[in-house]
């Protein structure tokens, strides 16, 4: 009796082509059309950025990264040392130190050392601080009179006078920090790549200096929690530094940035605005609501490496193989969020990624959220007839950055 023929060897799906994405500026708050169409025909694809090695995978499906960002198969230690392919020629954050580049569980360590500053009695210490803020430069704003620039009446000083308090920094020097800390994230141009690597050098030995003045005299800030943590031994000095840059980057320009971009939304839906004046006690839906669809940077963050074989999305992706997560395309998918390019404040599904998920969810989000609700509720209430002062598409964007955001916002009550 002949023997039955051994089965076809299965063969694989051909692997999807390398897309180059060049993340080039975009107009006011569009969605980026690479992101749209890759999640559209092929949502866990290849990419090749701007500067770096190689290509990488680009994973872009709400459920895909969610996955992607909370397995432990996919490491961001396995990034140090490796020249991957990325946005810019100098990373932000130090891949020697701080919560970006560790896996747990370094990385839970560290975490809980943050942890210790960003509690709920912190915030509410700071939340009547920050609302007496927002109202004195409001104040400033309104005796300057119509028509004003809110960047710099408001989401430019706020943000960096909360962290000023939080982070513990003297006002006679935060000057110079917020001028560092803004060419730490500009890219694009050579001249704006030399900028930032002064700046990161600059940035790092104010830090140290601050660090060393918390331990010769010790204060309850960011400062303070994070000066003793090295001093007991619990992190390492430089561990200290990249953890205070980390958060001077996400509480002072990313929130400057982010909030300009969500009252540019409000004021280009104004029958979102109005209701939020008629229902002040929907703010903080509305707040996560904005953050979802708000495009709060361009292209992608820190990579991620996996260490074994682990199929996502129907695609194989290989031990070594460099990912990527777009939580932008993520907080637009249409299986996560139905109508995603509306915005929606009676949404279902509030779950969004726009400060990460997993063990790299952004520990600075409370604070983020609360600035984000007194910035919005102090304006409403301050000028209850705010509107733009000049057509939507005159408004002046950021341009070659990693954040996107307004760059003026004139405004008119």
């Amino acid at each position: 009796m002949p023997l039955d023929p051994p089965p076809a060897p299965i063969s694989a799906p051909p692997l999807p082509e390398v897309r180059f994405w060049p993340v080039d500026d975009l107009p006011a708050l569009d969605p980026d059309p690479f992101l749209d169409e890759v999640l559209r025909e092929e949502p866990v694809t290849r990419i090749e950025l701007p500067y770096g090695e190689g290509h990488a995978w680009l994973v872009t499906r709400y459920a895909d990264v969610r996955r992607v960002t909370s397995d432990p198969r996919f490491s961001r230690a396995r990034v140090v040392g490796r020249d991957v392919t990325t946005m810019r020629p100098v990373p932000v954050a130090s891949q020697t130190a701080g919560l970006q580049y560790i896996d747990p569980p370094r990385h839970t360590l560290l975490r809980r050392v943050v942890a210790r500053a960003f509690t709920g009695r912190s915030m509410r210490r700071l939340r009547p601080l920050a609302e007496r803020r927002a109202a004195g430069l409001l104040d400033a704003m309104a005796r300057a009179g119509a028509p004003a620039d809110l960047m710099t009446h408001l989401h430019g000083p706020f943000p960096l006078a909360v962290l000023r308090d939080f982070l513990g920094v003297d006002e006679e020097d935060w000057r110079h920090w917020a001028a560092s800390g803004q060419a730490l994230l500009s890219g694009g141009a050579e001249s704006a790549d030399s900028r930032a690597r002064e700046a990161a050098g600059a940035t790092r030995a104010r830090i140290v200096e601050l660090l060393r003045s918390r331990r010769a005299e010790p204060r309850d800030d960011l400062a303070g929690v994070l000066a003793r943590a090295a001093a007991t031994g619990r992190i390492t000095d430089d561990e200290a530094v990249s953890l205070a840059i980390a958060v001077q980057v996400s509480g002072g320009h990313a929130v400057r940035n982010n909030s300009g971009s969500m009252m540019y939304a409000l004021l280009t839906h104004p029958e979102r605005l109005d209701r939020l004046r008629r229902e002040p006690e929907l703010l903080p839906r509305a707040v996560e609501e904005l953050f979802r669809y708000v495009p709060h940077r361009n292209g992608v963050g820190i990579p991620r490496v996996a260490v074994e074989d682990v199929e996502v999305g129907g695609r194989l992706i290989r031990a070594g193989d460099v990912v990527y997560n777009a939580y932008l395309a993520a907080n637009r998918d249409p299986e996560a969020f139905p109508d995603p390019d509306r915005l929606d404040f009676d949404r279902e599904h509030t779950a969004h990624l726009a400060f990460g998920h997993g063990p790299h969810h952004c520990p600075a989000a409370v604070m983020a959220r609360m600035e984000a609700e007194v910035m919005i509720g102090s304006v409403l209430a301050r000028f209850p007839g705010i509107r733009l002062a000049v057509p939507p598409g005159e408004v002046e964007f950021q341009r070659r950055g990693l954040l996107r955001g307004p760059r003026t916002l004139p405004v008119t009550w």
